[in-house]
């Protein structure tokens, strides 16, 4: 089956390219020029992934990815940035961004990345890493819930993206083993061979807010220098 990607970007040349570029690789495409047209088409059938500029005219992608996430919990979105700036992409996860890429990039990172968060899709979420759990399980004092893609740390609740619980239970069910970087991205994203590991870094980031009672000095998710990360279980 084909899958269908909604380009939301402003710029008439890059959207025709990532159109050109998507469509020679098999996919079905609709593109839109700002936000407010974006909305509209997803208020119908949903695609099976969003392309998201962060800079768009009117309502921002910021905006227009958390009225998304009312719509479609669980649609997979790539967001496109011109920024550089680690806020920029710590928002963008915050609000659900399955992923982010920044411009200029190139083709072959760009259909890694779709393809990687596509695989990863039934037909629109990445699997929990064991897709037969359902049970709750505790990460250090955070309690996860997977069927609600939440979780509960002392009195507050917290959401999760099916991104973030993936990661969470790699790390889980691997208690005290030091997981590198390419591995996990591997894992996690299906990513290979390509080199940037500022995704998981930023996930990493975000999840200690979640789950660790001090995120400024992690207990239960740690980093190895050198090597990656590990959780530090029970």
């Amino acid at each position: 089956m084909t899958a269908t990607v909604l380009v939301v970007e402003d710029e008439p040349a890059i959207r025709e390219g990532l159109v050109a570029t998507l469509e020679s690789e098999g996919y079905t495409t609709t593109a839109v020029a700002d936000g407010n047209a974006a909305l509209a088409a997803l208020r119908g059938t949903a695609p099976d992934l969003v392309l998201l500029d962060i800079m768009l005219p009117g309502r921002n992608g910021y905006d227009v990815c958390r009225d998304l996430r009312r719509l479609h919990p669980r649609l997979p979105v790539i967001m496109l940035t011109a920024k550089s700036e680690e806020i920029d992409k710590v928002i963008g996860l915050e609000l659900g961004a399955d992923d982010y890429i920044t411009k200029p990039f190139g083709v072959r990172e760009l259909l890694a990345r779709i393809g990687a968060v596509l695989r990863r899709s039934a037909p629109t979420v990445p699997p929990p890493a064991d897709p037969d759990r359902a049970e709750p399980f505790v990460f250090g004092e955070a309690r996860i819930d997977p069927a609600a893609l939440r979780g509960q740390l002392a009195d507050c609740g917290f959401d999760l993206t099916p991104r973030e619980l993936r990661l969470l239970e790699f790390l889980h069910d691997r208690p005290g083993m030091v997981l590198g970087r390419d591995r996990l991205l591997h894992e996690v994203w299906d990513y290979e061979h390509i080199g940037n590991t500022r995704t998981l870094d930023q996930h990493i980031a975000m999840l200690r807010k979640k789950i660790e009672p001090d995120p400024r000095h992690p207990r239960y998710l740690t980093t190895v220098h050198g090597a990656g990360y590990r959780y530090e279980g029970e």
